[in-house]
């Protein structure tokens, strides 16, 4: 057994009572801070895959439009390596004062910061990374609903022709789908939605390779590759800083690598088992990244969607179908990458609650019911509460701005830096001691500012866009 293992009892959480406030056994169904860790490399291959893989990937063929052949499969592979090399550098947070052996578990991305770089970074991170976790939640939402939305207009243009008025709002999909993640939002930890993410990675895999493969079956009907070296012609300085902040938040990794590791097994350590799953889920997600964005571009030119499977509702008749299937496996996916995202929030929302108030019991309080012709279930009043007032309000700000490119884009220029960039750098200047004014040292800084000016860049633009849709 690893030395990690055994000073399982070490970790980064307090203890919600003291020993003489402490209920029996019989009185505590569930601790979220007593996990049996059961994960695998693969298990994580699938979380991962399942909040990667998301609705960023139908804005990649949009964002080759505006980049053009030769920036555009560049701008992905560069972010492709700047989160691999993120991944790698928070992997090795995940245990300390060692990140092989180390007694003590952070057990969330906050929880890593405050005990490397102190409480001041720690509040800073926990802000960003619970503004990132929502508005992922918000633009998972908006996906959602644009493809439930598809779905309807597909099957209206098959029955009715292409020159029938099949036009639909977003908001009644908004809500269904909002109403679905409040049921599921009560599963209670990471832990126990194993079996939706690998669905959900299964789905995602399928749609991919579905608007891969309509693709480039309309690049053979076309009997042409369409598109140019330097991009569409009518683009803006501000298409295209909206063009990377879309790719950026093709891969948002970092919110939630270190809950994934925290699932993981051991022997061997996490932080090998979690690298070997991200090299593998990052290859796998780049490939299907360059495919879809490739021949999505290849296929429309210069009228690239800026949602990819949008554009083929009008591609053939015959096909109809197909364009259903690939958005509903879009829609059951972002049911489970919703959820990979906001257990990550309830998680660190609840803990917070449980240090300052530990008379609000958020596990040791819960009720069973039992309702005719239903299995027997338990509620959690706190937690229902907080947990469906996230889904509510990220429903709402979904209603309010449900524009797809530009959300996204806002979404990954605003967390891409601090959170993929910043805070895993400085971690490992802490850990590593690295001296400054060093080969290592120069070439680190170097990267982070250039990384800075780039995702500056994206954000400003994707605001400027997000600000004119809305007026």
């Amino acid at each position: 057994m690893a030395m990690g293992e055994e000073a399982e009892e070490h970790q980064q959480t307090p203890l919600l009572l003291n020993s003489d406030q402490m209920p029996s056994k019989s009185t505590i169904p569930c601790n979220p801070f007593s996990i049996k860790r059961t994960g695998t490399a693969w298990t994580a291959v699938a979380h991962i895959i399942t909040g990667v893989v998301g609705s960023g990937v139908l804005s990649l063929a949009w964002s080759m439009a505006q980049l053009g052949w030769i920036a555009g499969p560049l701008a992905m592979l560069f972010f492709a390596s700047v989160t691999l090399l993120s991944t790698f550098l928070l992997c090795d947070c995940y245990r300390s004062p060692d990140p092989e052996f180390g007694p003590s578990r952070n057990r969330s991305y906050r929880d890593a910061v405050h005990i490397i770089l102190g409480e001041k970074n720690a509040l800073i991170c926990g802000f960003l990374q619970q503004v990132g976790l929502c508005g992922v939640g918000i633009a998972y939402t908006v996906t959602a609903a644009i493809s439930m939305r598809e779905i309807q207009k597909s099957n209206c243009y098959y029955k009715q022709g292409h020159g029938a008025a099949c036009e639909y709002g977003d908001a009644l999909y908004m809500l269904l789908f909002g109403a679905a993640q409040v049921l599921l939002s009560q599963i209670p930890d990471f832990n126990s939605i194993k079996f939706l993410s690998v669905v959900a990675a299964v789905m995602s895999f399928t749609y991919s390779f579905i608007g891969f493969a309509l693709g480039f079956a309309k690049v053979i009907g076309n009997g042409y590759v369409k598109g140019s070296i330097t991009g569409s012609s009518t683009h803006s300085v501000a298409d295209i800083s909206q063009a990377l902040g879309d790719i950026a938040f093709a891969y948002p990794c970092s919110l939630i690598l270190i809950k994934i590791q925290d699932t993981l097994r051991s022997p061997p350590s996490e932080n090998k088992t979690m690298k070997k799953a991200s090299m593998i889920a990052m290859i796998g997600t780049t490939f299907f990244y360059l495919c879809c964005g490739s021949f999505g571009y290849a296929a429309f030119g210069e009228d690239t969607p800026g949602n990819l499977l949008a554009g083929f509702g009008l591609f053939s008749g015959r096909y109809y179908w197909l364009i259903n299937i690939a958005n509903a496996c879009i829609v059951i996916h972002l049911v489970g990458s919703y959820q990979v995202f906001g257990q990550t929030f309830f998680a660190n929302i609840e803990k917070s609650i449980a240090e300052k108030w530990p008379d609000i019991q958020f596990t040791h309080i819960n009720p069973t019911y039992k309702l005719p012709w239903f299995p027997t279930f338990q509620i959690n009043l706190p937690r229902l509460c907080l947990r469906t007032t996230y889904v509510i309000s990220t429903t709402t700000i979904a209603v309010i701005f449900p524009y797809f490119n530009q959300v996204i884009g806002v979404m990954g220029g605003l967390n891409f830096w601090p959170l993929t960039i910043y805070f895993p750098v400085e971690m490992y200047f802490k850990q590593r001691k690295i001296e400054a004014w060093t080969i290592k040292w120069i070439m680190l800084r170097a990267y982070t500012i250039f990384c800075l000016l780039v995702t500056a860049f994206a954000l400003i633009g994707s605001i400027e866009g997000l600000i004119s849709a809305k007026l």
